[in-house]
């Protein structure tokens, strides 16, 4: 599948936030979201209002490079977020959420979501006891996330462990780091996740 490989400060730049895709440098001074807040290219230092189409669509982007799933993906989600009951945008988020690659990204696993994906496209987390290599395979309430026995001494994972404290694990989720395993304790209620997103302009999007 094709995946974006420029520069991911740029993507934070365009949407005007911070995305968070580089894990701890998001965190520092070396940002380049902090010291250039302004839209990449020639023209990026104008400002200029967006139509509401132009807003709806950012804010779609904005998604759509959290999670780093590509349009036709998204718009599958949306369209099963449609037919699910209850409120279609809180749907999606909860969707995207349960991503496995999100998940180990969440449980500090990994640094990012694209770290969090590398690990498990290559073998190395376990679900339920057994490894699963599909970045968006759906994790479910009570299943249980592991890093292989074997993958356990990679130091890159171990030193994303020690720092877990720092960036936090959601209550929805439960961490053993010692034994490199967590869980997913429910499906996340809309004020559980932290995603600064306005999810009622994608759906309005969709819905035209």
């Amino acid at each position: 599948m094709a995946r974006y490989t420029g520069p991911l400060c740029r993507l934070c730049r365009r949407e005007g936030t911070k995305l968070f895709l580089k894990g701890d440098r998001c965190f520092t001074d070396k940002c380049s979201f902090e010291r250039r807040k302004y839209p990449p290219g020639e023209h990026g230092m104008k400002r200029s209002k967006l139509s509401d189409y132009g807003l709806q669509l950012r804010e779609k982007q904005k998604v759509k490079r959290i999670y780093g799933v590509l349009e036709r993906q998204f718009k599958r989600y949306f369209e099963e977020a449609q037919r699910k009951k209850g409120v279609t945008g809180e749907a999606l988020l909860q969707f995207l959420e349960q991503r496995l690659d999100n998940i180990v990204y969440r449980l500090g696993f990994g640094v990012n979501r694209r770290q969090a994906r590398q690990l498990v496209n290559h073998g190395h987390i376990m679900v339920n006891g057994r490894v699963v290599d599909i970045p968006s395979y759906r994790v479910r309430p009570g299943d249980v996330i592991e890093v292989r026995p074997e993958s356990r001494k990679i130091p890159f994972i171990e030193e994303n462990l020690s720092k877990v404290e720092h960036r936090g694990i959601p209550e929805w989720l439960e961490l053993d780091a010692e034994n490199f395993r967590g869980k997913l304790l429910k499906v996340p209620e809309r004020h559980e996740i932290p995603v600064d997103v306005q999810e009622h302009l994608i759906v309005e999007l969709y819905s035209k």
